[in-house]
């Protein structure tokens, strides 16, 4: 019997359940036991469905009658679940983290009881980014330290966030109460509390096994305000099913707290209803929140009490009232702490003046890539090779708080503008960035800054920018030449590099000939490498993948790309064996447009050098990935449809089209014949990769950040670093056909 079961029921765009389906069969643990069931007519969903019964022998799919109710589908995929518990996701909301399956069943193995709910954390994904912690770990790290529990014993388990897919049920519960599941109206807020209500022991963990898609305001409204008055009957029957379990006065209490504050959040989102329905749904809430109010409750202070009290009493005027009060201060109050921050920003910058006066930390680093992103690129490695060969020196990571989430964990971290981001700034040895620091850091004698940047330059960078206004836009030539003073180092991965940057970035930093610390994976890596890079994107055996990553316009907006290939079209036009694996410019949030069952959104998927990995060819335009995917020695095209407006409005240094790492296309038809007729990877093609290879591949040799960390940190002479191999002497990673035959 297998620990676990996840079952994936209910309605959702054909995207959103492939990429739901998608990162359930990419968990790893063989006895997972997947259940599906695809209610309604849509054919190509059930087609979907059908297609990863077929590619995993894992998958059941439950056929459900195509006018069946969405309780019954669900019901009907529970009834066919073997495992002792069942996790329920919503394609059109949830989907499992990576690994989440197997770490769960190793939870569940290490229980030493057998709870009927074991609660798990979540996070959510917006539109902007992926992964953001939902905010309940403090909470579950606390119930979880007192080990299996009751909801009466930790009624604060209410205020977990109620979400079908951050608990597994066991299945002994949900056969003890038959009608739960299968009950039309039983809806996740019910279920979610429901269980726990029933639940005669309780689990709390930390570990994250759901991510839960939150959508953009005005794609709730297009839902329809139904959703908002459906949680109407669902609380009245949790009030009905508290009593019936005799729940006592504090857990009741708190599921009251629960439904007055969804109630008073809706109507503070009132965007989100009608104006026309804004007055029925206080009526409703108001009837609610007097009629299941307990004996002696206590209403909150402040405004929240306020509105409580108007809520119960059913003063509508009254509640419309206090909220165009509270516009009014609201609005004053920001004005009040924009001129608040602005007088924080100063007394912050005294602060680091302050501690410049204090000594260097000798053994204190502080690394930084694309303007706090978190742990990437050539500092993430250098940071990799630091740990291995002088762990005494410490590391500081800078990282913006939407990022600090995503950071490894156990990562050193500050935020910008936060007292130790000031403090470690002024006391660092080292400070290592693959773009700068901002205008304001001092250099201080002693100090080492190391700029290792973050690509092979096509593009005009820096001071080279000047003739070109669509690329240098708001750049202040001379703020960026103080920034650039404080270089010591800048590391290069070819001569051409070396070239450009002490053109662009005139100053008396020393240059480094030793490569790119994130390319040393394309030597590094085994075949299982390859074959787990490929697995974890849900990449079969056999199948070409090919990887997109066509490069920022300047002259575009930054907040949307439209990309130059209508991809769908190449998908099919390519065929079954084909899957192209879209990577958007870190500018960009996510590939737009319709979906396709075998075009991947790998557009926040980190780290890039992975997707590098699984892929058997890449397809650019004038991205800087190409000088990097040459180091694995396979197939790269050109897509240079708008060469003559690129040159035009950013300025390039050479003729890449005339010197290309491959074949070179105009036009989507001309992608499509060289991608379908074998010309991407002939002799002709081999040729011009080897001849870009000998030029651009120039010092990455798989020992880049050794050389880094031995030169800069270590301190040793240039004679004692290893030297580089030449060309024909180094073996990049297997390709992925190589891959499957090791």
């Amino acid at each position: 019997m297998p620990a676990l079961s996840v079952v994936v029921s209910g309605h959702a765009p054909l995207g959103r359940l492939r990429a739901c389906l998608d990162g359930v069969t990419a968990q790893t643990p063989p006895d997972l036991d997947i259940v599906v069931t695809v209610p309604g007519t849509d054919r190509p969903a059930r087609a979907l469905a059908a297609t990863h019964e077929l590619r995993d022998p894992r998958v059941t799919v439950v056929p459900v009658a195509p006018d069946a109710p969405a309780a019954t589908a669900r019901a009907a995929a529970a009834g066919a679940a073997t495992g002792r518990y069942l996790q329920f996701l919503h394609p059109a909301t949830d989907r499992l983290p990576d690994g989440a399956a197997a770490a769960l069943t190793t939870r569940l193995g290490a229980l030493p009881d057998a709870p009927d709910v074991v609660l798990l954390d979540h996070h959510h994904a917006y539109w902007w980014d992926d992964a953001v912690p939902g905010g309940s770990t403090d909470l579950l790290a606390g119930a979880g330290a007192q080990g299996p529990t009751t909801l009466a014993g930790h009624p604060a388990l209410l205020d977990l966030a109620p979400l079908l897919g951050n608990r597994l049920v066991s299945a002994r519960l949900l056969a003890e109460h038959p009608d739960l599941i299968g009950t039309e109206g039983h809806d996740e807020l019910y279920l979610s509390y429901a269980v726990l209500l029933l639940a005669r022991r309780i689990t709390a963990c930390t570990t994250v096994g759901l991510v839960r898609h939150k959508d953009r305001p005005s794609q709730r409204r297009a839902a329809g305000p139904e959703q908002h008055f459906a949680a109407f009957g669902q609380y009245e029957r949790l009030h009905q099913l508290a009593h019936a379990a005799s729940a006592p006065p504090e857990l009741r209490t708190r599921l009251y707290d629960r439904m007055v504050g969804d109630y008073l959040a809706t109507l503070a989102r009132r965007d989100e209803l009608p104006p026309a329905l804004l007055t029925e749904y206080f009526r409703r809430a108001a009837r609610h929140t007097a009629r299941f109010r307990p004996e002696g409750h206590h209403r909150p202070g402040g405004l929240d009490g306020v509105r409580h009290v108007l809520l119960g009493r059913g003063a509508h005027l009254g509640y419309r009232l206090l909220r165009l009060a509270n516009d009014k201060r609201r609005a004053v109050r920001s004005a009040t702490s924009a001129r608040a921050e602005q007088v924080a920003a100063v007394r912050a910058r005294h602060r680091y003046h302050r501690r410049l006066r204090r000594g260097i930390d000798q053994d204190l680093a502080v690394f930084s890539a694309y303007w706090g992103r978190g742990v990437h690129c050539n500092p993430a490695a250098i940071a990799t090779e630091l740990a291995e060969l002088a762990p005494d020196i410490h590391q500081v990571w800078i990282a913006e708080p939407d990022r600090v989430p995503l950071l490894p964990p156990g990562t050193d971290h500050v935020v910008p503008g936060t007292p130790r981001y000031w403090d470690v700034l002024a006391r660092a040895k080292y400070l290592v960035n693959n773009v700068n620091f901002p205008n304001g850091i001092v250099k201080r004698p002693g100090t080492v800054h190391l700029q290792t940047h973050h690509g092979t330059p096509l593009k005009r960078m820096g001071v080279d920018q000047r003739d070109h206004p669509a690329a240098a836009q708001g750049l202040n030539i001379e703020a960026l030449l103080e920034r650039v003073d404080r270089w010591d180092y800048s590391l290069s991965a070819n001569s051409h590099s070396t070239e450009t940057w002490q053109r662009a970035y005139p100053a008396g930093y020393r240059s480094l000939d030793y490569g790119y610390p994130r390319n040393d994976v394309h030597y590094r890596a085994t075949a299982a490498d390859v074959r787990a890079a490929r697995a974890r994107l849900g990449i079969e055996p056999g199948r070409r993948a090919l990887l997109y990553a066509p490069t920022h316009r300047d002259h575009e907006p930054r907040t949307r790309w439209t990309p130059r290939l209508d991809l769908p079209r190449l998908a099919d036009a390519l065929g079954d064996d084909t899957v192209l694996l879209v990577r958007g410019h870190y500018f960009h949030d996510r590939l737009p447009g319709p979906r396709h069952d075998r075009v991947l959104d790998v557009t926040g998927y980190e780290p890039v050098e992975e997707l590098a990995l699984a892929a058997d060819a890449l397809i650019t335009d004038y991205s800087s990935i190409m000088f990097d995917y040459a180091n694995l020695d396979r197939p790269v095209v050109l897509h240079t449809d708008d060469w003559e407006t690129y040159t035009a409005t950013r300025g390039v240094y050479f003729d890449i089209t005339a010197e290309p790492p491959g074949h070179v296309t105009r036009s989507q038809d001309e992608l499509t014949d060289v991608l379908r007729d074998g010309t991407w990877c002939d002799e002709a093609a081999a040729k011009q990769r080897h001849d870009f290879r000998l030029r651009f591949c120039e010092y990455d040799d798989g020992r880049a950040a050794e050389r880094v960390v031995r030169r800069v940190f270590l301190g040793e002479g240039e004679e004692s670093l290893p030297p580089v191999l030449p060309l024909e002497r180094r073996t990049p990673a297997p390709t992925p056909e190589e891959a499957t035959r090791r």
